[in-house]
């Protein structure tokens, strides 16, 4: 159902008390480096913002460059109160230069045209840039933050909405927990479906919603017959109720075991995608679910090196490793028992990776990337019986990355289609 005029954002962003901001919720026992560092799939982190600002993807997903700076801009400007005076997207409440603030009154803007235009294609485009910037807005979902479990209620059903006015169908699907309850994935089946599809699941990164990911299927994957199926990984979104643990492809695993039930989905054609930390969850589901998944694909894979590397961690951006003690349901971070938990989580470190896969992989790099290096790639690449080791150039960044996803999504198909 598409929000009434009296819209849901309005009774969600009531002003009540003041909410905790979104740098503060992570306690470190040691004052934290605000390091500049660039990455191809994560943005830029510097100086002055706490959170990384991450165009490249942002832009991918259909926010116009000119509406990203634009509400930098309006966040970097106001005088209002900040929890840290140096940082600038750190303003303390629901109030003009919060980041939730912004972001959200810049989907609004977009909801409000979806709402009168009616009934028309245009409106499913101007719903999914709502979504975006809601998403956006929430970012980078820590456990705790208020305002950005309120956008991220806003971000699924503007993504829900959107869908209505589409050439393909989306389907919300429960999946059934072994610990109780469920968890709500999204499955979207392409325009001419002729029976059961072959479907791609993806496992995104620890900072992303599963919506973020309509223009795979849009541009790279729909065109190739696939389906595909997301899942919010643990922490966040549908699944925020869970917690990453080191059998990180629990979640992920169950909802494998339950694809046979679902009447769209041509179970024995199953392939993953996986973004980041996802391609933690990817590998470790190519080793424990062979007979299952026909080929996995990753890109700038966090498999091992950077869980294991105390210099990398040191070297990585204060909001990414907040980001990764939300997930793991930790608040008040000690960083040697947080190292030492971190390096539990290399695929290598529990047994899994360096052994002989049966399951075909691909595995794609940018150099210089501080979260993973060639190496990483290579060790994944030499694990399986049947792999690519894929080079992305860093410039011109735009087309190299679309590239990268058409040769990836052209590999997948042929190793699950044929």
């Amino acid at each position: 159902m598409v929000m009434a005029k009296q819209n849901l954002s309005e009774s969600l962003f009531k002003p009540k008390q003041k909410h905790q901001e979104t740098s503060t919720l992570i306690k470190h026992r040691y004052p934290r480096l605000i390091a500049g560092n660039y990455n191809t799939l994560d943005g830029n982190s510097h100086g002055r913002w706490y959170r990384m600002i991450n165009r490249l993807m942002w832009i991918w997903r259909g926010i116009d460059p000119f509406e990203i700076e634009e509400v930098l801009c309006r966040i970097a400007i106001t005088s209002s109160q900040r929890s840290h005076d140096d940082l600038l997207d750190t303003v303390v409440g629901y109030r003009k230069g919060n980041w939730v603030f912004e972001w959200s009154h810049q989907a609004m803007f977009w909801q409000q045209k979806a709402l009168q235009t009616g009934q028309t294609p245009e409106a499913g485009s101007f719903w999914l840039k709502a979504a975006n910037l809601y998403s956006i807005a929430g970012y980078p979902h820590l456990k705790g933050d208020e305002l950005s479990q309120q956008a991220v209620i806003l971000a699924n059903k503007a993504y829900e909405n959107a869908a209505h006015y589409s050439n393909y169908q989306l389907r919300k699907i429960e999946f059934k927990l072994k610990e109780g309850g469920c968890v709500t994935g999204f499955l979207h089946l392409p325009q001419q479906l002729q029976g059961p599809s072959p479907t791609i699941l993806v496992c995104g990164s620890l900072d992303n919603l599963q919506s973020d990911y309509y223009r795979l299927f849009r541009d790279y994957l729909a065109p190739l017959g696939f389906a595909m199926l997301t899942v919010d990984m643990p922490s966040i979104g549908y699944s925020s109720r869970l917690k990453l643990t080191q059998d990180t492809c629990t979640l992920h695993q169950q909802v494998i075991h339950q694809l046979s039930e679902i009447p769209w989905i041509d179970h024995t054609r199953v392939g993953i995608f996986g973004f980041r930390f996802g391609a933690n969850v990817a590998v470790r589901l190519a080793y424990l679910e062979p007979k299952r998944i026909k080929g996995i694909a990753v890109l700038g894979a966090i498999v091992h090196e950077w869980l294991n590397n105390v210099e990398r961690q040191q070297n990585a951006p204060a909001m990414y490793l907040d980001m990764f003690a939300s997930r793991l349901g930790i608040d008040n971070v000690d960083e040697n028992a947080f190292r030492l938990e971190l390096s539990c989580y290399s695929l290598k470190k529990q047994g899994l990776l360096g052994r002989r896969c049966p399951v075909p992989m691909l595995a794609g790099y940018w150099q210089n990337d501080i979260f993973s290096s060639k190496e990483e790639s290579k060790l994944i690449a030499m694990s399986s019986m049947d792999s690519k080791l894929l080079a992305i150039p860093a410039t011109p960044v735009y087309s190299s990355f679309d590239k990268a996803l058409q040769e990836t999504s052209q590999w997948l198909k042929n190793k699950i289609c044929y």
